[in-house]
């Protein structure tokens, strides 16, 4: 079996520390692997309901939320270059975040694509639905989803003497 390599990596950041963390992790395996890093963004556009003869239309981002995703990759980006990471480029793309995500790997392809998770309940995950998750099942890669860390397990008290 050959061994893996992870020459070319994409992680999804969308400010929450739950994004943090799998920017972290990427960063991270950039660096051991040697690989090119790609930060993704994706400024979410949200349908806005029409009457039942036009189901929607998509609503026009604002500028300021424009500007504040394209902050967060350039934010990313130095934080990659600070960290060591040579090859690092930031994409900052407006619509449908899974829809975006998906079209954007298809284009360019990626050897693993890195996500944070927020762990939502089956509840939460039915409301809202989960990115991670139904990105996971329509891209053709290997997809590293970050959870936070479990905590620390309390220490144990001393032994009695």
């Amino acid at each position: 079996m050959a061994p893996v390599s992870f020459r070319r990596i994409t992680v999804a950041v969308d400010g929450s520390p739950h994004a943090d963390h799998a920017l972290a992790v990427a960063i991270d395996l950039a660096k051991r692997y040697g690989g090119q890093l790609t930060i993704l963004t994706v400024a979410p556009m949200v349908p806005l309901y029409l009457s039942s003869n036009e189901p929607w239309a998509p609503a026009e981002l604002p500028e300021a939320e424009v500007k504040f995703y394209r902050g967060l990759v350039d934010k990313a980006v130095g934080q990659a270059e600070a960290a060591g990471v040579t090859a690092v480029t930031g994409v900052c793309l407006e619509g449908h975040v899974v829809d975006e995500v998906v079209a954007h790997l298809e284009e360019h392809p990626t050897d693993l694509l890195v996500l944070g998770s927020r762990g939502l309940s089956a509840a939460k995950r039915l409301l809202l639905g989960s990115t991670s998750d139904a990105v996971s099942h329509h891209v053709r890669c290997p997809v590293l989803i970050v959870r936070e860390p479990p905590p620390e397990p309390p220490a144990s008290a001393a032994p009695a003497a």
